[in-house]
């Protein structure tokens, strides 16, 4: 009988099932944009035993070089292995990544990880505030691995696409590409992060905020395949959003519905606005 691929996803009583085994490698990738330090600040006061924290701007993006990069450019790969090594990640580790709740940033590290290569990356569905409501246990506890990480990264650059393919191929590309962000951003009638308002030119407005009830978890897979059904025959898709980090949640929602994992544009909307002869395209209907 053919194996059934692991989900993406792993629910908390999953994931109570398996605290404190061998083999279990957790990540806490809580953030706030509008509030940098507070990730940290959290995990200090509690987080889920046995869990590592990583950082979106220390850890999981590099420096940005203004008028040349997004605001959360890829990390070096050999500083995140080396990071991850220093945790004790082993390639044979189970992954478990989680943020507050609708995985905007878990998603993040949960793409970094597949990109990289590890073999077995899954997102706590409904994240901290799930494992919070089902009575999980909070530690302030520091963990420190027994044992030595042996993860050896091998990203594969068939899963991301730059902003000079996407420019070069405008208007005749054979992908299409979705935009994470809101439809008020998308439409350029609000953007209050980046200097330029507005999206690329012939993208489609698929908010991330929507792969998610009101409870911060992932709609099932039908629903999400029928989301992504926008798309028509369309079958290489690119996934982009302000600056590479929501964009991934729309690629983890395509892994939850069983279908190919869009590209990610990791610079972003961020990243192409800083060319100004790179097309911008406002007020177009979803």
């Amino acid at each position: 009988m053919e194996k059934k691929p692991q989900s993406p996803l792993l629910s908390v009583s999953e994931l109570k099932a398996l605290s404190g085994h061998d083999g279990l490698f957790v990540i806490d990738a809580r953030f706030r944009l509008d509030d940098p330090e507070y990730g940290a600040g959290a995990f200090a006061e509690g987080h889920i035993p046995g869990a590592f924290y990583l950082d979106l701007n220390e850890d999981l993006s590099s420096e940005i070089v203004p008028g040349v990069t997004g605001r959360h450019p890829l990390p070096d790969t050999a500083l995140l292995e080396a990071r991850l090594r220093e945790l004790g990640l082993r390639s044979t580790d189970r992954v478990v990544v989680y943020d507050d709740g609708p995985g905007f940033f878990a998603a993040r590290a949960w793409w970094l990880l597949v990109w990289m290569g590890h073999p077995q990356v899954q997102v706590l569905d409904g994240g901290l505030a799930a494992w919070k409501r089902a009575g999980g246990e909070l530690t302030q506890q520091q963990s420190v691995a027994a044992w030595p990480g042996n993860f050896v990264a091998s990203p594969d650059s068939r899963m991301l696409i730059g902003a000079d393919d996407i420019a070069a191929q405008l208007g005749q590309a054979p992908w299409l590409l979705i935009d994470a962000r809101s439809p008020e951003r998308f439409r350029g009638e609000q953007e209050p992060i980046d200097p330029v308002a507005g999206h690329i030119p012939g993208a489609l407005c698929m908010p991330c905020t929507d792969n998610v009830d009101d409870g911060g978890h992932f709609l099932s897979p039908d629903k999400l395949r029928a989301r992504f059904a926008r798309q028509g025959d369309v079958r290489d898709v690119v996934s982009y959003c302000g600056s590479g980090v929501t964009a991934c949640h729309n690629i983890l929602a395509a892994a939850v519905a069983g279908l190919p994992l869009p590209r990610l544009y990791a610079g972003s909307w961020s990243e192409w606005i800083t060319d100004a002869r790179r097309p911008v395209e406002v007020a177009v209907a979803d």
